[in-house]
């Protein structure tokens, strides 16, 4: 999600250390693990409400499908490969039996 190295987070920590003090930094961490426990039970309860008002047929339903880019991407790649098919059928029945020779036209050589 985010692109942080070590060095980065070791800058971080020692920003964070300078700033609120070595004695105050422990409590702000559980202050912030408590927040990101809570937001993510938060979300668990959210999707686990929406699969359960949706009904059986969404009961796997993932909040990665929700994301707009994923739609797009699933309808587009759907599309394209329609298209494709549709290229190959088509490529198919343009093509000349076995044996037959195709027309020749002298004016246009």
């Amino acid at each position: 999600m985010w692109d942080v190295g070590l060095l980065e987070l070791a800058v971080i920590a020692l920003v964070a250390v300078v700033v609120l003090g070595p004695d105050r930094l422990p409590e702000l961490a559980r202050q912030a693990a408590q927040l990101l426990h809570r937001a993510r039970s938060l979300a668990h309860t959210a999707r686990d409400e929406l699969r359960s008002e949706l009904g059986p047929d969404y009961a796997d339903l993932q909040l990665r499908d929700l994301d707009p880019r994923t739609v797009v991407r699933k309808h587009i790649t759907e599309a394209m490969a329609e298209v494709e098919r549709e290229e190959a059928r088509t490529a198919k029945q343009k093509a000349l039996p076995e044996g037959q020779v195709p027309p020749y036209d002298v004016e246009a050589t």
